[in-house]
């Protein structure tokens, strides 16, 4: 059997869990470890961007909140199935650490590595624990948190770490931020990668209410979804707004950090990015998030006064109108607004996540 270490990295089929999870794979292969990818048959799906020399591997899983009644009858047997599978397999190999990101098709390998004693961690994206992340906190080594406060479960000390972003939000950080002024300005808004329909519906009606000579120097990014775009830019274009307006954006990075303000959902990635490349933002949290999550994820940049926070119930254009123009009236405020913002990011994330792993498996 190879001396090679392993680390096996179970995940689910989100791109909220699967991209830290791609992140730490990556350096750990750099480090000379082997990874394994845990995952049910949707998570591998997902798994395109993991490095190849990844051994991807399909467990038995399920979700009680999805597939019926005969689905949800079918679950725990699918979950008792998985989990026996990964523990003969764990009983085997014997991997020096096993991390868990969350979701469902985490269940076997985190509940295989619980029954055989082997060194474990979770990493939690969010503000509030998911739903297998809080089964688990009890019963791993660490607690790792991708989001700084985390409601964690009584007795638990979580280890902020931050989330991993991409190799092209490194790119950007530390990025010069030129404060709204009497020049061209740009705002960003975007509401996940198809688009939030409340944002088609507030956004370029809270334009519209800015007083002339500062939306005459605006120039919006916006992601909307497609049924939604020819209305969005006849908006603007009936204001004299330029505007680009499609279903997604490639260059996110770049078009953060060239921008002066970004209205924006609060998902986890989203705040992540926005804390390393650092920049004032208004978020409107997903209401129907589980455990209002995305609320708790922009806590620790509204606490740091880098984001004005509005929750779905009161994102109307007059309330959105005014924190626009709050931030875009105030350059000194808005610069700091962004050193507040990059104070807050943890651009090594991913390392301090390997460093987690490292210590596990020297028995920390």
């Amino acid at each position: 059997m190879s001396k090679t270490p392993l680390l096996v990295i179970a995940a689910g089929g989100t791109g909220g869990h699967m991209f830290p999870a791609q992140a730490l794979a990556e350096a750990m292969i750099r480090k000379g470890w082997r990874v394994r990818l845990s995952t049910d048959a949707r998570g591998a799906r997902y798994a395109g961007g993991f490095p190849h020399v990844v051994d991807i591997q399909q467990v038995s899983s399920a979700t009680f909140a999805r597939g019926g009644v005969v689905g949800k009858l079918l679950a725990p047997f699918k979950i008792m199935g998985g989990i026996l599978s990964a523990t003969l397999q764990m009983r085997r190999e014997r991997p020096e650490v096993v991390v868990g990101f969350g979701g469902y098709p985490t269940i076997p390998a985190m509940g295989a590595a619980y029954l055989t004693k082997r060194p474990r961690m979770i990493h939690e994206q969010n503000g509030i624990l998911g739903r297998v992340n809080k089964v688990f906190a009890k019963r791993v080594n660490v607690v790792a948190c991708g989001t700084w406060p985390t409601d964690l479960p009584e007795g638990i000390v979580g280890v902020h770490t931050g989330n991993p972003v991409r190799s092209a939000v490194l790119e950007r950080a530390g990025a010069p931020y030129t404060p709204p002024g009497d020049w061209p300005m740009s705002i960003v808004a975007i509401g996940g990668s198809q688009g939030a329909r409340i944002l088609s519906d507030v956004v370029p009606a809270a334009i519209a209410l800015l007083p002339d000579d500062m939306r005459a120097r605006i120039r919006v990014a916006q992601q909307a979804r497609p049924e939604d775009q020819d209305r969005v830019i006849a908006a603007y274009y009936e204001m004299g707004v330029g505007c680009e307006v499609e279903p997604f954006f490639r260059d996110i990075p770049r078009r953060f950090s060239e921008a002066q303000l970004v209205i924006s959902r609060s998902g986890a990635s989203s705040v992540a990015d926005l804390s390393v490349i650092g920049r004032p933002s208004i978020f409107v949290p997903y209401a129907a998030a589980t455990g209002d999550h995305q609320t708790a994820n922009a806590q620790g940049l509204v606490d740091a006064g880098a984001a004005i926070r509005i929750p779905e119930s009161k994102f109307t254009p007059e309330a959105v109108a005014d924190a626009i123009q709050t931030v875009l009236s105030q350059p000194d405020a808005a610069l700091q607004m962004s050193i507040a913002a990059a104070q807050a990011g943890l651009p090594d994330a991913t390392d301090r996540l390997v460093a987690l792993v490292e210590e596990l498996a020297d028995g920390v």
